[in-house]
């Protein structure tokens, strides 16, 4: 049995609503909380610090001081044909996402809506 199916016609089941019973709406079949499994879960959220990332950069020395993932791509200003880039949705949700190139040599940023 899995947790959160029905052990009966195995369709999900519903939230949870008091800490006692849980009816399956296909089957109309009630079962105890058991059904979901253990109620407790444990995890945790490592963040990342600036101090950890300025020794990550410094460890790898001018080369790999990248701003985010490498493509082949000319920079219009030094020629290098190297640059990182990230993305991100400024514009509205139908239109596509912004990318912000940076040159790995000489540092130039530019821009490019997709």
């Amino acid at each position: 049995m899995d947790p959160g199916f029905c052990p009966d016609c195995g369709s999900v089941l519903p939230p949870l609503k008091s800490l006692k019973k849980v009816c399956c709406y296909n089957c109309n079949g009630e079962f105890d909380a058991s059904a979901f499994g253990t109620m407790e879960s444990e995890y945790t959220i490592h963040f990342n610090s600036y101090e950890n990332k300025k020794s990550d950069q410094a460890e790898r020395g001018e080369e790999g001081a990248a701003d985010g993932p490498v493509v082949n791509r000319q920079c219009p200003k030094c020629g290098n044909d190297q640059m990182s880039y990230a993305t991100i949705q400024l514009r509205s949700v139908d239109e596509g996402q912004t990318v912000f190139f940076t040159c790995t040599k000489c540092k130039f940023k530019m821009s490019e809506n997709s």
